[in-house]
């Protein structure tokens, strides 16, 4: 396979940098990584011996949450040095690059554990307690203390907006009885132990439905993705992408939009899949006469349809089952259409941008693809049984914990992969390691939660964005999705999406949308606020690999992802939008879909650079039309489709008469 360049490389270690996890060494790693280990494990036998959800929920953070203060730096203080402009400190003796925690970190881990193990030795009480309003001062003070350090975690993993949200939400609650009660959001007020007992004790606040999906949902999946890495899926998919599509010039660019979709079972993550399979992918993108932009875009595209796709989805997508309380597997049902879409339109403009940049086929070093799959396409079969165990009523938790025992004994049948038991406490280790971040967010969304349950926000504000609206349900989506990507650029994916859910669900079921049309619509735009101006995470993490313009980059990204900007509408707008969710008669389902392909083919046709500008209008106009899934707008839009193919034929036989 190709390697990265030095450039290269120094690129995605600065990136890595970036982040906010310490590179810890010596005893303390060796203790993090048993701890990260042993809750994976506990994570894992949960799942055959069921613990009361509260009490699995505490226990769970109890263990995590330490440890995003030993793993996370605080990051304070080269902010202060910074603005009392002092010159950075030497860096300490020791291996270079290995961080240590403070005083002030171990001290925050160990009240962590403190405030978290106090209710559960009396649980019943701690319980009883909080249900009959008569929480004693120790309760208070434990609750108000969780809450600090749940901010000050966010604040660490996710950054300050997010953190400064969370602390919106309590001031409003705390202080709402000093708005005027004719106010739309005013409401008579609570004090702190009110506040305090809607959050802690019980399953509405730190512990509730988000806190449940990352301690169980997500952990099972985060440690099946590092059971994957570590037995060589990874490897695996990318050799396999590359031997599938080596000889066409557009054969690079779709191969890197397949190996994101197959990393993204392993990493469920759009800026993660982008900085793996950029350090592999950029240089044959570059031989293959792709621009520095053009590159990124792509890489960008196909890190984020790691979260829109099966068989992980991301972390939202979870919540959505919960939310909904359907099975993970109906979730996965709801996705596949608009996942097939959303490829469709990237291999499209891919297609169309091999044109117009004179790409050419790159040779790679990679076996045949029936080789590959010959010696190594046992990979696929654990997930394939994901999606067999829970189609026989198998639960997600159990078909996960079923396919991460599959994965793990496959590893055998590669000497070289093999997992002996220190691999099989790295893998579980890291199953940990990389839900620290999301757990933090889902317990702090539980800070937000609390609040708009107890003051009765979120149908408040569902009122006020129909009123906005003035009842029109095409103004009100349009501004439900700007409202979820402008959220979605300060905080993350799932936090935005519990947001966007609690508020602006409501307003969406008021107008006679369903709950499953809604929160899909939500989800989607919830992820593509990473590949949206001006943050767009996958997008900047692509620039710095590729060199390119961060925005070109940022705009390009958006053009190959446009589908999935655009489809989701249909979900909300028109009847016939249930049948891209895969519900409704069969026939209708195929239909729709086939009606939705060629929308998302003349979207390619209208973004793309080889048409003129005419011709790409009517594609934009048809595209619309054809979204409306209406008989009428399907017949107008096929009309001015057909309209646009012909302008674009006769102006290119007037070009090129030969």
């Amino acid at each position: 396979m190709t390697e990265l360049s030095d450039r290269e490389a120094e690129l995605v270690s600065a990136h890595e940098q970036e982040r906010p996890a310490r590179q810890l060494g010596g005893p303390l790693k060796l203790g993090v990584w048993v701890v990260g280990g042993l809750l994976s494990a506990y994570s894992l036998v949960v799942v055959f011996r069921p613990v009361e959800a509260i009490e699995h929920r505490m226990t769970f953070l109890a263990v995590a949450l330490p440890l995003v203060f030993l793993c996370y730096r605080s990051g304070l203080a080269p902010q202060v040095r910074r603005l009392l402009r002092r010159p950075e400190p030497a860096a300490p003796a020791g291996r270079p690059g290995v961080e240590w925690p403070n005083a002030a970190d171990w001290l925050l881990a160990a009240a962590s554990l403190a405030v978290l193990v106090y209710p559960l030795l009396d649980i019943d009480g701690f319980r009883d307690r909080g249900s009959g309003a008569a929480l004693t001062d120790l309760d208070v003070v434990a609750g108000v203390l969780l809450t600090v350090l749940l901010l000050e975690a966010v604040r660490r993993t996710v950054g300050w907006s997010f953190a400064i949200i969370c602390a919106i939400f309590l001031l409003y609650t705390y202080y709402g009885s000093y708005l005027p009660i004719d106010w739309s959001i005013g409401h008579s007020g609570f004090d702190i132990g009110q506040i305090v007992s809607q959050l802690y004790t019980g399953t509405e606040g730190f512990f509730g439905v988000p806190m449940q999906v990352a301690a169980s949902y997500i952990i099972l999946f985060t440690i099946y993705g590092a059971v994957l890495d570590y037995s060589g899926a990874s490897r695996f998919f990318i050799d396999l992408s590359f031997a599938a599509f080596r000889r066409s010039r557009s054969a690079p660019g779709r191969t890197v939009t397949t190996a994101g979709f197959l990393l993204g079972t392993v990493s469920g993550s759009g800026v993660a899949t982008t900085v793996s399979l950029g350090s592999v992918a950029w240089p044959v993108l570059r031989r293959a006469g792709y621009p520095r932009e053009q590159a990124g875009g792509i890489l960008a595209a196909g890190g984020i349809g790691a979260i829109l796709s099966p068989p992980t989805l991301g972390a939202a997508a979870f919540i959505i089952a919960e939310y909904l309380g359907v099975g993970y597997l109906q979730v996965l049902l709801y996705a596949t259409i608009p996942t097939l879409l959303y490829y469709l339109g990237i291999f499209l403009a891919i297609e169309i941008d091999s044109r117009r940049f004179g790409t050419e086929a790159v040779p790679v070093d990679a076996p045949r693809p029936g080789r590959l799959l010959l010696r190594f396409g046992y990979h696929f079969s654990s997930l394939i049984l994901i999606i067999v165990l829970m189609a026989l009523d198998r639960s997600a938790f159990q078909a996960v914990a079923i396919a991460t025992a599959i994965a793990f004994l496959l590893s055998f049948l590669d000497p070289e992969r093999r997992m002996g038991p220190k691999r099989i406490g790295q893998a579980l280790a890291k199953g940990t390691l990389e839900v620290l971040p999301v757990t933090a967010v889902c317990a702090a969304a539980g800070i937000i939660v609390g609040a708009i349950t107890l003051t009765g926000l979120g149908q408040k504000l569902a009122d006020i964005i129909v009123d906005i609206g003035a009842g029109s349900l095409i103004l009100t989506t349009v501004m439900a999705a700007i409202a979820v990507l402008l959220l979605g650029l300060a905080v993350p994916v799932t936090a935005s999406f519990i947001i966007a859910a609690v508020i602006i669900g409501p307003a969406l079921f008021d107008l006679g949308v369903t709950r499953p049309e809604a929160y899909m619509f939500v989800f989607y735009y919830a992820v593509l606020s990473e590949v949206s101006p001006p943050t767009a995470l996958s997008a900047v993490a692509a620039a710095a690999i590729t060199g390119g313009n961060t925005y070109r980059t940022m705009m390009l990204t958006w053009r190959y992802t446009l589908p999935a900007f655009l489809v989701p509408f249909a979900f909300v707008l028109t009847p016939n939008g249930q049948a891209l969710l895969g519900q409704g008669p069969i026939g209708t389902v195929l239909l729709m879909t086939a009606v939705s392909a060629i929308a998302v083919a003349a979207l390619a046709m209208a973004t793309g650079g080889l048409a003129a500008w005419p011709e790409r209008l009517l594609a934009a106009v048809a595209a619309v039309l054809l979204l409306f899934l209406e008989p009428v707008p399907i017949v107008t839009g096929l009309a001015v489709l057909a309209v646009a193919v012909a302008v674009h034929l006769i102006r290119r036989r007037r070009r090129n008469p030969a």
